[in-house]
């Protein structure tokens, strides 16, 4: 039976590096069926995506993974290669809002977001029956002033007894700490009901209507120490005008906040982004 693989990496930016990545696959027999690249000419970083399949590999997967890292450390490359079939974990976070959830799960079951959800981590009982629902494991972490350490130790303690790849935070209406933030680097993705540079933190809605935008936003973004100003990977907007109210704001903010982090939460399973500084590269 073939074998698909994914590939994405970084690397410094330099004469015949394509050739070269290219070069390696082919003389280990990789079939190539599909590869995108981005060459930040400021940065001089080269990022690239490759899916290619075993029909004709030379060697067995163990030797072609120890001579592509063997090959990636001369070319101070970081990659990541996985087999197509392997799915990665998710674990999701959830306030009282369950719009993005509900996206979220429907995408999942319909297959067209391949991953496991493992497990919905909230901080209120009202999603618990959507997560029987669905047949996934409900968490119920109360966290307040008083309790924010011993609640982000659990957290961290299911994330990693799940073995989860990355936390969805969809509408999770909690500030993560810096130490938790650190430790889920390139591993968390948060959805601002705002078009990110502008109008962060609460109430962006009211902070946009009292501004007169003619648009409205959401922004998924990877989650830093920084609150609201992670690595932006999907935007989504909608046109509005004098007469729109707060509330019809949020209505329509249900469905792009929605719809955002369902394609963010899609391209990272799918190994298509690619973190440049404060910057990713979607390929």
């Amino acid at each position: 039976m073939i074998k698909s693989y994914v590939l994405k990496l970084t690397c410094p930016d330099r004469l015949g590096v394509m050739a070269k990545i290219t070069g390696h696959l082919y003389h280990h027999g990789a079939f190539i069926n599909n590869a995108r690249h981005y060459a930040d000419s400021d940065k001089q970083r080269f990022n690239m995506r490759i899916e290619f399949d075993d029909r004709q590999l030379s060697c067995s997967p163990e030797r072609f993974e120890k001579d592509f890292d063997d090959f990636a450390q001369a070319m101070q490359m970081t990659y990541h290669l996985r087999c197509a079939k392997t799915r990665p974990k998710i674990m999701i976070m959830v306030s009282k809002d369950d719009h993005c959830l509900n996206l979220l799960l429907t995408k999942w079951r319909s297959g067209v977001l391949k991953a496991d959800i493992c497990a919905i981590v909230s901080n209120h009982q009202n999603a618990k029956d959507l997560a029987h629902f669905y047949g996934i494991d409900f968490h119920y972490l109360p966290v307040d002033k008083t309790n924010k350490p011993e609640q982000e130790a659990q957290l961290w303690q299911l994330f990693s007894q799940y073995q989860a790849d990355l936390l969805v935070l969809a509408r999770y209406m909690q500030i993560l700490s810096d130490d938790l933030c650190a430790k889920l680097i390139g591993k968390a993705i948060n959805i601002h009901h705002s078009f990110l540079p502008g109008f962060k933190g609460a109430k962006p809605y009211q902070q946009a209507h009292d501004r007169g935008v003619k648009i409205i936003g959401a922004t998924a973004h990877y989650v830093t120490k920084d609150l609201d100003e992670g690595p932006i990977i999907v935007q989504e907007v909608k046109p509005v005008d004098h007469a729109t109210t707060v509330r019809d704001m949020i209505e329509i903010g249900h469905d792009i906040e929605a719809t955002a982090l369902a394609r963010a939460v899609r391209w990272h399973v799918e190994d298509r982004i690619l973190l440049n500084d404060h910057r990713t590269v979607v390929l």
